[in-house]
């Protein structure tokens, strides 16, 4: 693999994408990483139809993250030296098998067999995600990445309130019947339309050489195991936001039903939109200055989120500002790392998206035992916490390595 030299321009494919490509890439992205995210809101009935446990009702949602995790590490890096058109195709297609297993599940062990492949399969959002990265000009990946991106936090805060809608008019097995028939449409439509020209060179390295390939790349680059450190933290911050928020809403004083929780992502993806302008200032060398900033605002959300209890306005306010700097961090470090090694594209974003799975998961666990333990302000003082440690680390790195001028369009790994 060939690092590109500081300073030195890379080269893109020789026309800019179009804004219809993109946009196809950014829902089927958004379409496939909402399956992760479709059975929190039906736990509860799902297990009231197969008779299970409280304790398996609440392994649907962890083997589905599991097998995510596993997908990341497992099935992204073939996208480095597998032909991406064909290579995506063929998971939308096993992962309309895996939905329609989960559809038609009337055991127990059926359903969590089902999650776990489709937890797997699901990341075929990220192969999308380093296919138009690949696809895209240097001097607009940052654009191509961040449109693209909010299609994937828009399918994670839309999942919620999209599966709660559908359960409510036709039970819970038609959001996942209707998943599979998106997703059949959404592989045909790419099979078609997706350019030959951008798929992988021929597999130069054996499958285990390629997983092993992907530690290096950590353990060489520097650039990544920060960005990698940015990406744990603020979804750490996020994941504890999403994962509590329903809980002080369904007690007093609003006892709001979770149809209307659930609507609550609607506020976020008005952040998680305004926030592709990240993109944009990653192109004119700004990327720096873009984490550091949209780092404070995530630190910032805190304060009007720990007034939730008694204003509504505050909360929509604080749910707009972490979305938005969530996603400006996020989309500024997929493109940073993605310039490090073009030709590992997928193992670079597949091992980045593993630390964010970690952070994920993380939020997600200390958000809901502290909220039982010590209430709404500990939750908020933890989200808070996870966001400053995200400042602090950029203050203490933001000057180890020279930025890159805007003439590279922030295509060098230098900017940290």
């Amino acid at each position: 693999m060939t690092r590109r030299t500081e300073g030195r321009s890379e080269e893109g494919p020789a026309s800019a994408l179009s804004r219809g490509v993109v946009i196809l890439f950014a829902v089927a992205c958004g379409a496939a990483v909402a399956n992760v995210y479709f059975a929190q809101p039906l736990l509860v009935t799902m297990g009231h139809d197969l008779a299970m446990s409280p304790a398996l009702v609440g392994s649907v949602v962890t083997l589905t993250h599991v097998g995510y995790g596993l997908g990341l590490f497992f099935l992204v890096p073939l996208g480095d030296v597998a032909d991406r058109r064909r290579l995506i195709v063929a998971q939308l297609l096993l992962l309309v098998v895996a939905l329609a297993v989960v559809a038609a599940a009337h055991t127990a062990a059926v359903l969590l067999a089902g999650m776990a492949a489709t937890g797997l399969l699901a990341v075929v959002t990220q192969t999308l995600v380093a296919f138009a990265a690949s696809l895209a000009p240097a001097a607009e990946r940052g654009r191509v990445v961040g449109l693209v991106t909010s299609g994937v936090v828009i399918g994670i805060l839309l999942a919620r309130t999209a599966s709660g809608l559908m359960a409510d008019l036709a039970g819970w097995r038609s959001v996942y019947l209707a998943s599979a028939s998106l997703t059949a449409l959404l592989a045909l439509v790419l099979y078609r339309v997706l350019p030959r020209h951008g798929d992988a060179p021929p597999a130069t390295l054996r499958y285990g050489q390629l997983l092993r390939s992907t530690i290096t790349l950590f353990a060489r680059e520097r650039l990544l195991r920060l960005r990698a450190l940015f990406g744990l933290l603020v979804f750490a911050a996020f994941s504890t936001l999403w994962s509590s928020v329903a809980l002080p809403l369904s007690e007093a004083p609003y006892f709001l039903p979770h149809r209307a929780i659930g609507a609550l992502g609607l506020i976020g993806v008005a952040g998680a939109l305004a926030a592709t302008v990240a993109g944009r200032l990653n192109d004119r060398g700004l990327s720096r200055r873009t984490t550091g900033i949209a780092l404070a605002l995530l630190a910032a959300s805190w304060l009007p989120l720990a007034f939730t209890r008694s204003s509504l306005w505050a909360l929509f306010a604080g749910v707009i500002l972490l979305d938005l700097a969530v996603q400006a961090v996020h989309v500024t470090n997929q493109t940073l790392i993605y310039a490090l090694h073009p030709d590992a594209g997928s193992r670079l974003i597949g091992g980045y998206m593993v630390f964010y799975s970690i952070g994920s998961a993380t939020g997600a666990i200390a958000a809901t035992s502290l909220y039982t333990v010590a209430g709404w302000g500990a939750v908020c003082a933890l989200g808070a916490g996870f966001s400053c440690l995200g400042l602090v680390l950029w203050v203490f790195t933001r000057h180890s390595t020279p930025a890159p001028p805007p003439a590279t369009k922030a295509m060098s790994g230098g900017d940290g």
